[in-house]
């Protein structure tokens, strides 16, 4: 069938951040395929639905993804929209990350104030362990509240005198930016693996659909991120730790933290070597998880 006479159905969440980055997906297709239809199927995850649930209580990644990802096994959808940072390390069977598309700014963001400015004790609100420990080896004295639901939710329940935390990309995205108290450093606050990037799936026998997706996979994203997911792949999908990897500049920073509130950062540099970068991250990962277990 040609790109003319081609609808692709795209499975997304229905949250205005993944209505919204689902739209700019099917604004590229489109773009790069004139004549091709997208049409988006909206479809509610247990994340979604489960807002009463702390996310870590939840299993953490997967609960946003595993609905959308069975539209698209079922043939209900042609293609999956992810939030790459959603996204198990490892991928489903019966499907292929066909495309990760161009990163956008992957840093963590304070909404309500600096963290200079937040007085002793002050309360912030995150649903993220990772955010949770990294803020807290920093600033023990600050408190932490719960945080679930959509961005408009979420930033209605800014603590009193305190702040809350948010991906700078989920505020690009819905242009809510004038919201950044201040944007973490990627080298103190490591994000998430794949946070700012959009990761498309489709099934791994429809190669006229990845044929389509290939058109806005971003190959430098695609190596940093992979990077990143090996990092995490390495300790497991049961990994129920704080976790952070983070590739910029040809480094992969790293961080873990233990049960005990021990934690642990490193950074390597990769080198030029593409097809090295996810072993070294895997290693970097299982050294990190050695120091954490002792």
């Amino acid at each position: 069938m040609s790109d003319t006479t081609r609808v692709v159905r795209l499975a997304t969440r229905g949250s205005a951040q993944a209505t919204a980055q689902s739209t700019v997906v099917a604004e590229a297709l489109m773009a790069a395929h004139p004549g091709l239809r997208v049409d988006l199927v909206f479809v509610e995850t247990l994340g979604d639905q489960r807002t009463d649930i702390p996310l870590h209580q939840m299993g953490g990644q997967g609960v946003f993804v595993k609905e959308v990802q069975r539209a698209v096994l079922a043939g209900d959808a042609d293609i999956a929209v992810h939030s790459a940072k959603d996204l198990p390390s490892v991928t489903a069977e019966g499907l292929v990350l066909a495309a990760l598309c161009e990163r956008r700014d992957a840093r963590d963001a304070l909404v309500g104030a600096t963290l200079a400015d937040l007085p002793h004790g002050a309360t912030v609100a995150t649903g993220s362990v990772r955010r949770r420990a990294q803020l807290q080896s920093v600033r023990p004295d600050l408190q932490f509240v719960e945080l679930r639901g959509n961005i408009a939710t979420r930033l209605s329940k800014l603590p009193d005198g305190g702040a809350l935390v948010m991906a700078v990309a989920a505020l690009q995205i819905l242009g809510l930016t004038e919201r950044i108290a201040e944007a973490l450093s990627v080298e103190e606050f490591v994000p998430s693996p794949g946070q700012g990037c959009v990761a498309i799936e489709c099934r791994s026998d429809d190669d006229e659909t990845a044929r389509l997706l290939a058109a806005v996979d971003h190959p430098a994203t695609r190596a940093r991120v992979s990077a990143e997911r090996s990092f995490l792949a390495e300790l497991g999908t049961g990994c129920s730790l704080p976790v952070a990897a983070h590739v910029v500049d040809g480094r992969l920073h790293g961080f873990l933290a233990g049960d005990d509130g021990q934690v642990v950062r490193e950074t390597i540099d990769l080198g030029i070597d593409v097809a090295e970068w996810g072993p070294l991250a895997a290693a970097l990962a299982a050294s990190m998880r050695a120091r954490v277990e002792r």
